[in-house]
């Protein structure tokens, strides 16, 4: 079986988030090997696509052409508050709304930031949504 290529987005968070990732995915008793993933610097190459932080005016044109290159297979994580709802900066001036809005999301992992176990048990379900999605 291959390795699920995940690739992540960061729309502006504050890195709460990508610290967590990195701290729970980095550590060998949740390592993503052991979850048969593997990083990918490639969106086109992407089967799992992970989004933090709030989409801002800034970062909007980024995402979307970010989202166009995806694949059309791919399932979308909306890791933290932030994607999810804009969090406590949902009233903020540059703030384009949560995730959803752009893309289909499949998994949100809430948070802030998400604690290593929600982090697992998002990708997790993530890695699962995936294989049943290549395997229809």
């Amino acid at each position: 079986m291959n390795p699920i290529n995940v690739y992540r987005i960061n729309t502006g968070s504050c890195n709460g988030c990508d610290v967590e990732l990195l701290a729970s995915v980095l550590v060998p008793k949740f390592g993503f090997d052991t979850l048969g993933c593997t990083y990918t610097n490639d969106p086109e190459a992407a089967d799992v696509v992970i989004v933090t932080g709030s989409i801002t005016a800034r970062s909007k044109p980024f995402l979307e052409s970010t989202l166009k290159r995806l694949p059309k297979r791919k399932i979308v994580v909306a890791m933290g508050i932030c994607p999810i709802s804009c969090g406590v900066f949902r009233d903020s001036y540059s703030i384009q709304g949560p995730l959803d809005r752009f893309v289909e999301v499949d998994v949100n992992i809430a948070g802030c930031p998400p604690s290593p176990q929600s982090i697992v048990e998002g990708l997790v379900l993530a890695c699962r949504l995936y294989r049943d999605k290549e395997g229809a």
